[in-house]
């Protein structure tokens, strides 16, 4: 057997290799599955072309011949496809007169130069329906480089169009201003009252940038509001102010949009005003409501101008200045404020110097002579000041308007309220109007402040001249107080007295007359000289002088009930050499004495209970105590005003004066009598309070009345 391989002879040669079957097959089998991707394309492109409603289109310029596919036929109003001859002409007889021209130039740019082909036009179907129409194509060039074919594609945007249309539509007839912006921030749509607002054209703004068109946004709420709303996707709303030319406030709404953003805004300037002003109002109101209020509820002078130009600045003004007419006539300024704490010294400095240094052409001397408003310039003040430390100090507080309103009461001018604005802060009719409402309540206060420290100093003056000063004694020291209540009337029934008796013994008295006011007053005046001429007439020991002076008051129907405490000191022969006095005493339902030893020791005499008080039934029985005091005893008789709280009942209020009394023994008489006023009452007391109080010295000389 032949081993040696086979050689393949020329007859072989006329069947293929194996190679080459295996190489057509791989050929073959890709073109089959090109074939296959290029139906399936196909097949995709004419789906989406049906539901897109979208034609093609081929048109070859140098054989005149252009080739539309039946989708775009029809479209055309070319329902036999034997009616469409693959002409320009057939075309054009569709193409709307007016959009002719124009495009008939498309067409032969995008053939000359061999560029892109995307025209929008309208056509008229044979039944005279208008239609919208976009196309948009690519020319490919031929071997010269020249157009060879224009392919591409047309659909119908005629409900595009018209829903385009109607939006228009309702943004131009909008009330608020409309525009929109492109990803590169120009303008692409402008409403008319966007035009308006915006005091520029629509063809002015199309197509320019935002930032160049109006220079003021860069930087501002109109940029960072903007760039958040297209970075986050969100939409944003604020309120802003555009400067001049604008110069108004706008309220705008801004979205993004896949092509940009639009934003929707309206001027606010008026609304914004009127707000301000209703808040401005607002507040001036309730100063208006807070002056009536605070002044009204007090009667001191001095507190009524302290709390004024608190309460004016900063509601009505920059800062004030409060002027009153003393009783003498001249005008003081008396109290200022200024908005900024670090020129309220200087304001200080200037109210010191101002008055002296204006003369009467001043328009605030004018104000104050004619008790007329007046409103001026801080320019005019500064050309009738005369050089010095006024006009220097006015100068650096530099007031733009000044306005001065009288105080008013009573039909008369009692001061004067200057308001200094700074500039910009110019005051409106209705700001001086509020004003002057507040210069004439806080007149009106003031005066009555003022009328009632007239009166209270009055009433205050003739209580004090019937509580006349102690005798002096050798066998001892007398002290008195009397403080009125920091509040009402300042005038009541409270008394004390101190005498001698015909006998010499020295008799003290306290006090107190139901009520507080100047019936109160007139009533203790009379009791306390009935008591007196009781007391004086004769020896009469307390008991009897009480008994005599509630039978007086029965008899003179005076109509008066009060409380009474009476000591009357004596000494025989034998207590003074023994260094001690007797105390004979008698209560009418009055706070019972206190005394304090001098081994720092206090007793309370008797409980308080004391007999019926004065004024209920002249035939009740009263009863009489004595007690015997060593030498550097103190007595003390008061009023419940010293020790009754509003806060606290009367037996701690006692127990409060024992405790003082004690820590107090080391003091003089008067020193101790101060010190009791200020730790009791802190010198502002509820009630009227009256002390008397003696402190017993051994001597061996009799005292200065007959010895007993």
């Amino acid at each position: 057997m032949d081993s040696t391989p086979a050689r393949t002879t020329a007859a072989d040669g006329d069947r293929p290799a194996t190679g080459a079957r295996l190489d057509e097959d791989t050929a073959s089998a890709r073109l089959a599955a090109l074939q296959k991707q290029y139906d399936s394309d196909r097949l995709r492109w004419e789906l989406a072309k049906v539901a897109g409603g979208v034609g093609t289109f081929d048109w070859d310029p140098v054989a005149g011949r252009l080739l539309w596919d039946e989708p775009l036929q029809r479209m055309f109003g070319y329902d036999d496809p034997d009616s469409f001859d693959e002409s320009l002409a057939a075309f054009n007889a569709r193409v709307h007169p007016d959009d002719e021209d124009w495009h008939a130039d498309a067409l032969q740019t995008s053939t000359d130069t061999c560029g892109e082909y995307d025209v929008e036009y309208r056509i008229v179907l044979p039944g005279g329906e208008t239609r919208w129409i976009h196309a948009r194509g690519q020319s490919l060039p031929g071997p010269d480089g020249r157009t060879e074919r224009l392919v591409g594609a047309a659909y119908d945007t005629t409900g595009e169009r018209e829903v385009a249309s109607r939006v228009t539509r309702v943004l131009e007839a909008m009330p608020a201003g409309f525009y929109s912006l492109d990803r590169e921030w120009r303008f692409t749509h402008v409403n008319a009252e966007a035009e308006r607002l915006l005091g520029h054209s629509r063809d002015e703004l199309l197509g320019k940038v935002l930032w160049e068109a109006f220079p003021a946004t860069p930087g501002s709420v109109f940029d960072e509001s903007y760039r958040r709303a297209v970075t986050t996707g969100e939409p944003v709303s604020f309120d802003a102010y555009y400067p001049a030319p604008l110069d108004g406030w706008y309220e705008l709404r801004a979205w993004p949009t896949p092509d940009g953003l639009s934003v929707y805004f309206l001027e606010v300037t008026e609304r914004r005003a009127a707000q301000q002003r209703a808040e401005r109002w607002a507040r001036q109101l309730a100063t208006l409501a807070q002056v009536s209020a605070e002044l009204a509820g007090t009667l001191d002078t001095q507190v009524a101008t302290a709390r004024l130009p608190r309460l004016v600045v900063p509601a009505l003004a920059d800062f004030c200045v409060v002027t009153v007419i003393g009783a003498d006539g001249a005008p003081r300024d008396v109290g200022s404020w200024h908005v900024d704490p670090a020129a309220r010294p200087l304001l200080e400095r200037y109210r010191a110097v101002r008055l002296d240094a204006m003369p009467m052409t001043a328009p605030v001397a004018r104000a104050l002579h004619t008790g007329q408003a007046a409103t001026f310039s801080g320019g005019d003040v500064l050309e009738v000041l005369p050089p010095g430390p006024a006009r220097d100090l006015l100068a650096i507080l530099d007031p733009a308007t000044e306005v001065a309103l009288p105080l008013r009461a009573r039909g008369r001018t009692v001061g004067l309220l200057t308001l200094f604005y700074a500039a910009g802060h110019a005051p409106t009719d209705e700001d001086v109007a509020i004003a002057q409402d507040v210069a004439d309540r806080a007149g009106l206060a003031w005066d009555n402040a003022r009328l009632f420290s007239t009166q209270q100093q009055l009433a205050e003056g003739l209580q004090r001249s019937l509580l006349t000063e102690p005798p002096a004694i050798e066998h001892a020291e007398i002290a008195v107080r009397y403080l009125p209540a920091a509040e009402a009337a300042r005038v009541g029934g409270d008394w004390y007295d101190a005498f001698l008796q015909p006998s010499g013994d020295t008799m003290l008295v306290i006090g107190d007359v139901v009520g507080h006011d100047t019936e109160a007053a007139a009533a203790m005046g009379q009791l306390r000289s009935l008591l007196r001429g009781i007391a004086t007439y004769g020896d009469a020991g307390p008991v009897e002088v009480l008994r005599g002076l509630d039978s007086s008051m029965g008899t003179l129907q005076l109509g008066t009930l009060a409380t009474a405490a009476i000591a009357r000191f004596e000494q025989t022969p034998e207590d003074r050499r023994r260094g001690l006095t007797r105390m004979r005493w008698a209560n009418a339902g009055h706070l019972p004495p206190m005394v304090l030893n001098h081994d720092g020791t206090v007793a309370e005499l008797a409980p308080w209970v004391g007999d019926l008080m004065l004024g209920v039934d002249p035939s009740s029985v009263r009863r009489e105590s004595v007690v015997l005091l060593d030498h550097g005893s103190t007595v003390l008789l008061y009023t419940d005003g010293l020790v009754e709280r509003r806060d606290s009942d009367l037996d701690r209020g006692v127990a409060r004066l024992r405790e003082a009394l004690v820590d107090l023994v080391d003091l003089p008489l008067e020193e101790l009598l101060d010190e009791l006023l200020e730790r009791l009452v802190q010198g502002r007391p509820d009630d009227d309070v009256a002390l008397v109080a003696v402190r017993l010295h051994r001597l061996e000389l009799p005292g200065p009345g007959p010895s007993a």
